[in-house]
């Protein structure tokens, strides 16, 4: 988002918090930080000896090229091992660490009245029935299996059981891509029910480290989607490393991460990472506002959750009904506060750290893709408003202009990184060439994340959002997150979304879509208030052509804006192309339907 002034207030830790975190002070992250990438082989050795391995690696650490200029791009995580991600994440913890009795997940159900506790060892139970169901039906190792299932335990089962028997899930969040994704890898079989008399005992197939572990397709927020491919061995170590730090885990917690398992990040934070730690975690399948306002207070409070995980999207979504429903409730439990899934604007997370953390509790603001498995900007509890804060251990960011020029100290340009970790994607599913064309072919050397980024004179970093949605106007380039972030400070405005739409004398002029809050009229006046703001804040050449009543915004299940959609809306091209990932598609008719009279 905006980059704050130098004069920006700093956000500290609370004393307590430090002294029982596993990163209590900046020196101590700079010297794993710097350990990481100076002896790579010591660190990533040292986390996977925590992890049982069936046969040890007979490679390095780590192997990859990401110079396509120098050949196939490619990425190997300790070559020659074996191991089994189901076991690492159950079998290991009941058997070797005696957490059998230890609650895995929390589940409470759409209705308050629908609950239930699950254990480790009950957990473990389940995925091995499951898994032999899956056998007898004829599933093994390296065939693919869809699964299309609510936020259910029955999902976990699912996955856990697919990752035991060595079976590759690719979890489908649509009944519109079904088919799709089932055509795509035709081997698949569909597993219906799970009889209740299979045996609880099946024993994991051992893999190697490079085998697939899952394909999980792209939003399609910017395009077509993609299926990216993970694998075993480098998914778990990164996951399991990034839930333990990223959030400060320790025994006690209660963790909740509110996304939907069908997206990576359900597949990091809610399934394999968690669990490898150990952890105590609610799985929820419910809406924030259902069936009131104070569906999450009311949950936290319930489960005393300590470390709590949500998007953007529905802390806007909970803020129009302001800090009167938070007071019905007991937060103290809460310790640590994330979000994830795009930019946060200033206003959400102050309202954020203030009314939910009750200004003690640290907001880590999280960035990574789907592509990128975990996070890779989010660090240190001494942050600065809507900052990802800095690298991840392992992770080796660096901002390039468009010239492929590194740049130093304070910038903004291109995110790329300069050389893998464990967890990051292996390719894509059956089209490896899209997979160098796409993130390796326009810098080479680097992996590009196709984000814009800011680096401050301190190092924190600001993502500023895809590079495709950049404005060019008049000459000048602008983000969209800056124009979003000074629009959401009117008072009538929940969420802002910003495109591009072609303009004969500057190139490229702005198009806003602006959803109000509650009671709020969209009129003449309004837009020339937010106009006005738009011009104070960034400047004349930011003010907004077009601003268009949007009650809701397209967004994929994990509430990532479809800016593709948007910027067609905008051009009124009614080709949309591919919307199988968009969570409710009677939206892109009404937004169509109000259009800019203007614009036409």
């Amino acid at each position: 988002m905006v980059v704050p002034e130098p004069q920006e207030k700093m956000y500290y830790p609370p004393d307590d918090l430090k002294r029982d975190a596993h990163v209590p002070d900046l020196n101590t992250y700079l010297a794993l930080y710097r350990k990481s990438l100076e002896n790579p082989e010591a660190f990533w050795k040292e986390i996977a000896d925590e992890f049982f391995w069936k046969k040890p690696a007979t490679g390095p650490m780590l192997q990859y090229n990401f110079d396509v200029t120098k050949g196939t791009i490619y990425v190997k995580c300790m070559e020659g091992a074996k191991t089994n991600m189901c076991y690492n994440v159950l079998d290991r913890l009941v058997r070797e660490r005696n957490l059998g009795e230890k609650v895995a997940y929390y589940w409470e159900g759409n209705s308050p009245d629908h609950h239930m506790a699950i254990t480790y060892r009950q957990l473990l139970s389940q995925v091995c029935r499951c898994a032999n169901v899956l056998k007898q039906m004829g599933v093994k190792k390296g065939d693919r299996v869809s699964i299309y299932l609510p936020m259910i335990p029955e999902l976990v089962y699912t996955m856990l059981a697919c990752a035991r028997i060595g079976a590759v899930h690719s979890i489908v969040s649509s009944s519109e891509s079904l088919c799709e994704r089932i055509g795509g890898c035709p081997e698949q079989r569909h597993c219906l029910s799970i009889p209740l008399d299979s045996p609880e005992e099946c024993e994991p197939e051992w893999l190697d480290t490079e085998d697939p572990l899952f394909i999980l397709y792209t939003s399609g927020s910017t395009g077509k989607p993609k299926g990216v491919l993970h694998t075993v061995g480098g998914y778990l170590l990164y996951t399991s490393l990034t839930f333990k730090y990223v959030f400060d885990h320790h025994h006690d917690d209660v963790y909740w991460c509110t996304a939907d398992i069908g997206w990576i990040t359900g597949h990091s934070y809610i399934t394999y990472g968690p669990l490898a730690n150990g952890a105590t975690s609610v799985l929820f399948e419910g809406i924030p506002v259902h069936p009131h306002i104070g569906r999450f207070w009311e949950i936290i409070e319930k489960y005393k959750v300590t470390k709590f995980y949500t998007a953007p999207t529905a802390i806007r979504l909970l803020m129009k009904y302001g800090r009167e429903p938070l007071q019905k409730y007991d937060l103290s439990s809460l310790r640590i506060l994330g979000t994830v899934g795009e930019p946060i604007n200033p206003e959400a997370w102050e309202w954020y750290h203030d009314a939910v953390g009750q200004g003690r509790c640290p907001v880590v603001d999280t960035y990574w893709q789907t592509e990128t498995v975990s996070a890779q900007l989010a660090f240190s509890y001494i942050s600065k408003s809507c900052s990802e804060t800095f690298p991840f251990f392992g992770v080796e960011p660096t901002i390039l202009n468009e010239h492929g020029e590194e740049l130093e100290g304070e910038g903004e340009g291109y995110l790329v990184f300069r050389r893998p970790w464990p967890g990051i994607m292996r390719t894509v599913y059956r089209n490896h060439e899209r997979f160098e064309k796409t993130y390796f072919k326009k810098f080479p050397g680097f992996y590009v994340t196709g984000d814009g980024c800011r680096r401050d004179k301190d190092g924190y970093y600001w993502i500023t959002g895809r590079i495709d949605d950049m404005l060019n106007v008049s000459g000048h380039l602008m983000s969209t997150a800056e124009v979003e972030a000074a629009l959401t400070e009117h008072p009538a405005l929940a969420e802002a979304a910003v495109v591009s739409r072609p303009h004969k004398v500057k190139g490229e002029c702005l198009y806003c879509f602006v959803t109000l809050k509650d009671s709020r009229e969209f009129n003449h006046k309004l837009v020339e208030e937010l106009k006005r703001l738009v011009r104070e804040k960034i400047g004349p050449i930011a003010t907004p052509d077009f601003i268009q009543n949007a009650p809701v915004l397209p967004k994929t299940r994990s509430g990532k804006i479809m800016r593709r959609i948007l910027r067609q809306i905008a051009r009124n091209e009614k080709d949309l192309g591919d919307l199988s990932t968009l969570a409710d598609p009677k939206v892109v008719e009404e937004l169509f339907s109000k259009r800019c009279e203007a614009a036409a």
